[in-house]
């Protein structure tokens, strides 16, 4: 019997984890606010940038997928002409402390910096908790708030979902595009897509 129920509960521990994993907010509905530390130790939330459109971007700098984008500077410059524009960009790392490839608050700051890249600000999510409430699945992934709060684009941050870094040439933007029709009053034509990229190790 002890051993029936070990199993039953190790089952059910799975479950809820992938369900945990799983539970993610749908286009259309309120983002989920949090609190947070970023890399610099300050207290970031959601609600902070009420009234502004926020790009929130899962990374892990020890994935091939994310490389292909920093190393082509396809990352830093949707950044930048994000926040150009007004944009809150929000770089979020959910890899857990005991993961292999985990990055250290001050060590993740400098290969970003390195990259050139320029987030408003790097959410060090070791918890996992906002991974799990966003559903975020895959580094990178993306997701765009609305200035009333709403997820008006989850998903991919292009069309070609390889590592290969030839192909971000002649890839379609899908964030870069939802922002200049959000931004533009105009309705998100292509409101999610499938993300790709490496797991993220919660």
């Amino acid at each position: 019997m002890k051993r029936s129920a070990s199993i039953l509960a190790a089952a059910a521990a799975v479950l809820l984890g992938a369900a945990l994993v799983q539970a993610s907010v749908s286009v259309g509905q309120p983002a989920p606010d949090f609190k947070v530390k970023d890399t610099n130790g300050k207290e970031q939330s959601l609600a902070a940038y009420k009234g502004k459109y926020v790009v929130l971007e899962w990374t892990n700098p020890g994935c091939p997928f994310v490389q292909k984008h920093y190393d082509t500077a396809n990352m830093p410059a949707t950044q930048k002409a994000a926040e150009a524009k007004g944009v809150v960009w929000l770089t979020v790392s959910s890899t857990a402390k005991d993961a292999g490839d985990y990055k250290q608050p001050s060590e993740l700051a400098a290969w970003l910096k390195e990259k050139g890249a320029a987030p408003t600000a790097v959410l060090m999510d070791d918890d996992g908790k906002i991974g799990h409430a966003y559903g975020a699945r895959t580094t990178p992934h993306m997701f765009i708030i609305s200035p009333e709060g709403k997820l008006v684009y989850a998903g991919a941050i292009d069309s070609k979902a390889t590592a290969r870094k030839d192909d971000v040439k002649g890839a379609t933007n899908y964030v870069s595009v939802a922002l200049n029709e959000a931004l533009a009053g105009k309705p998100v034509t292509k409101a999610s897509s499938e993300p790709y990229g490496c797991s993220i190790k919660y």
